[in-house]
């Protein structure tokens, strides 16, 4: 069965009731046997799991043998450029701890391959009993647009060592009390903020010239459209609460 992104996200909402249902991590180890309650290994299991509901509910799907960067499923097997679903799951009770990629890695990604961008990020927002009861409190699909923002000295949110980037980190996306930054509200702007940090980033800061040049080069060709990239400085200010 052929189903895309939205379709998934739907059907674990809808037909299977996701935030309805309860659940356990189990190790077995010879005669020993533990329900799991550490939540930090919850976030990949989920993926594991999800693969799983993949192939219980007959959907057609392959996985990424490149794990480095996404998505962790193609929807279109044999078409890698449509239908990309990117898993990520964290503790609902504490803002979002993962990675969304490498910077570096990410930004000659989407360079060679637009399509990238178009990638749909299914996010578990789960909780964690003290008697390891898993729960999902809630679930999105958002671009990658949607789940960054920028920071304080970079136009990404970032891990930052030494003054050089290592991963793109998400927003909170779900919330805006207390945020001092907002969400970025379409893909342009996200290409803005992607060139300045190509920019202001040492290890990358030599390919700024011509990496929006072949950024939008290679967009057109694949999606037969022109896109005009704002300059960060015209547009840095829209993205701070006041």
């Amino acid at each position: 069965m052929k189903l895309d992104a939205m379709g998934v996200y739907k059907w674990l909402l809808e037909k299977d009731k996701i935030k309805e249902l309860q659940g356990q991590i189990k190790f077995y180890l010879g005669d020993v046997n533990i329900i799991v309650k550490q939540k930090d290994v919850v976030g990949n299991i989920v993926q594991e799991w999800l693969q799983g509901w993949l192939e219980k509910r007959n959907i057609d799907y392959a996985v990424n043998e490149n794990t480095q960067m996404p998505p962790d499923f193609f929807l279109s097997p044999g078409d890698e450029t449509k239908n990309l679903l990117e898993v990520k799951a964290f503790n609902r009770s504490a803002s979002p701890g993962f990675d969304i990629a490498d910077f570096r890695m990410y930004a000659e990604e989407i360079v060679e391959k637009p399509y990238m961008l178009d990638v749909d990020y299914l996010i578990f927002g789960y909780d964690m009993s003290d008697d390891g009861i898993v729960t999902i409190k809630d679930l999105w699909i958002k671009k990658v647009w949607e789940i960054t923002r920028r920071m304080d000295n970079w136009p990404l949110n970032l891990q930052v060592k030494a003054n050089v980037v290592h991963k793109i980190r998400p927003g909170v996306w779900y919330s805006t009390s207390r945020q001092k930054f907002k969400m970025f509200t379409c893909l342009e702007h996200f290409i803005s903020a992607m060139e300045e940090t190509v920019y202001q980033n040492p290890k990358t800061h030599g390919t700024a010239g011509t990496w929006k040049k072949e950024f939008l080069s290679n967009y057109q060709a694949f999606y037969k459209k022109k896109l005009s990239i704002p300059r960060w400085d015209d547009i840095a200010d829209k993205y701070i609460n006041e």
